[in-house]
């Protein structure tokens, strides 16, 4: 007997494809957007630590809501562990932000890991000056992944380890698992 196909179950599906018939933002203005944020948050604190603790805390609710509205939108089942959570938080930023990210360096415990950046769109036409010295441009992204990870119960601290605007040769966060609630 021939098994039909056509009516089997659809497993989860990630990145562009789950928002294929879905109206985006383009990436240039949401690129410059970020950079006409972070030029006038340079301007209002003065301080780039401020300036750092601001974009962090502005990724962080932008983050509770991306993955709010990925896990509305997609089949993406619970995820088992941290190591799986991590693969699906890369598929997140680039069906929103258009980033592409890859997941490596994965601590003996499972716990830590690094996610680098392959295509970090918002550093597009982009020099810090001199005075920016501490600034970490793109510090909305770390708060993003903190935000995304604590809607699913787990407590996290992310860091940058390197920054191309910083003079490193990549963009990489480590994502450190302090807590699973």
């Amino acid at each position: 007997m021939k098994e039909d196909l056509s009516m089997a179950p659809v497993g989860p599906r990630f990145g562009d494809a789950i928002f294929a018939n879905m109206e985006r933002v383009n990436a240039e203005l949401f690129t410059l957007t970020c950079g006409a944020t972070v030029r006038q948050l340079l301007t209002d604190l003065e301080e780039v630590e401020e300036v750092n603790k601001q974009l962090d805390q502005m990724g962080y609710n932008i983050g509770i809501r991306l993955i709010d509205e990925f896990l509305a939108k997609s089949n993406v089942s619970g995820c088992v562990d941290f190591r799986e959570t991590a693969e699906v938080i890369t598929k997140v930023f680039k069906t929103f932000l258009g980033v592409t990210a890859s997941v490596a360096n994965w601590d003996a415990d499972g716990t830590c890991c690094s996610i680098i950046l392959e295509d970090n769109s918002l550093v597009d036409f982009v020099e810090l000056p001199d005075t920016c010295q501490g600034l970490y441009y793109c510090n909305i992204l770390s708060g993003v992944i903190r935000g995304a990870l604590e809607m699913v119960s787990m407590k996290t601290e992310v860091t940058w380890i390197r920054d191309v605007l910083r003079g490193d040769d990549a963009y990489e966060l480590q994502v450190k698992l302090l807590k699973q609630v």
